[in-house]
């Protein structure tokens, strides 16, 4: 959803009344840009790829178990949207398939392209989402044995205008925000012109900093309170006294990195802030597929807010193919 003034309830209500039509017709145009991997061996031949990327998603947004979600299966392969009807173990499986995570990160890029004419500005931030599982330590502090729930992090980049989502990864709960920042930065900056990248004070490093100033663009990030003044004159020298000299400034464009939160606060929102997947693998991908689904309704948004139309070709993808 496009949150701004020109945003109205007209808008909002057309949007919403048409999304999931236009959803389905929508992910099953960007499921084919995704050539099927060739087939080595004997054996019955493969589900198309294709089909099997729709399915985890659209199960993603339909929010159904995968019994329950057969009947939506069906229905999309009556309108035509897939070529097969897999079995709803099929699409449990493909789901929990390592080959899958690196064609997701690249469907959400691909996904982002049709609004890189309005996106300048971008913030990072990272959040949890839940699993069924959970890890217990021992607590020295109070002398007793804790359980607590496991869950996995995802860590983000968003335009600032529209909250489309332009570069994604997924880690466990302990990896830390900043090892994130540069893969995001430069998945970004390959198919969008970057302005200003802001983030909190956890991306804070001089690796950071000269990566945004490599792509272009102006960093936004706070300094720490024990943060020396630089010596030498860099990126980070630059950003260092842009933040001490013209704070008003600099907290104007700082205050974009709210976007990631919003987008967060809106993939959780609609389509839930737990994981059901219990392998490692399906939990990444469960997590990239609610991403994925954010990214295919932004457009839909845009086509009313904005007058952008939004269409998947297989010449203007953003991914390396599975193999």
């Amino acid at each position: 959803m496009i949150h701004d003034r020109s945003s109205t309830w007209t808008t909002y209500n057309a949007a919403q009344m048409e999304e999931k039509r236009r959803f389905v017709a929508l992910l099953a145009d960007l499921c084919k840009t995704v050539p099927q991997p060739p087939q080595t061996g004997r054996g019955r031949p493969r589900l198309p790829l294709s089909d099997m990327l729709f399915a985890s998603v659209y199960k993603v947004y339909v929010g159904f178990s995968s019994r329950r979600f057969t009947t939506d299966l069906h229905e999309a392969y009556a309108e035509g949207l897939i070529d097969s009807k897999p079995h709803f173990n099929s699409v449990s499986n493909y789901l929990s398939n390592s080959l899958l995570t690196e064609t997701l990160k690249g469907l959400v890029t691909t996904s982002s392209l049709p609004l890189k004419a309005v996106e300048t500005e971008f913030a990072v931030d990272s959040s949890g989402f839940s699993t069924s599982r959970f890890v217990r330590w021992y607590s020295k502090k109070h002398g007793r044995v804790t359980d607590n729930r496991e869950w996995v992090k995802v860590h983000l980049m968003c335009g600032n205008s529209t909250k489309v989502v332009t570069g994604v990864e997924v880690s466990g709960w302990t990896a830390h925000d900043t090892n994130y920042f540069v893969p995001s930065v430069e998945r970004t900056a390959a198919h969008f012109d970057l302005e200003r990248v802001s983030g909190d004070k956890a991306y804070l490093s001089k690796k950071n900093v000269q990566a945004v100033a490599d792509a272009g663009a102006t960093p936004y990030v706070p300094f720490k309170s024990n943060s020396l003044p630089p010596a030498e004159d860099s990126a980070w020298a630059r950003m260092y006294h842009l933040f001490m000299f013209n704070r008003e400034e600099f907290l104007r464009h700082y205050h974009g990195r709210s976007s990631a939160e919003s987008v967060f606060s809106m993939v959780k929102a609609k389509f839930g802030d737990s994981i059901r997947s219990k392998s490692d693998t399906g939990q990444v991908n469960e997590a990239l597929c609610k991403i994925l689904c954010h990214n295919v309704c932004v457009p839909i948004h845009a086509t009313h807010a904005l007058g952008v139309e939004a269409s998947f070709t297989p010449n203007n993808v953003a991914y390396l193919p599975t193999r």
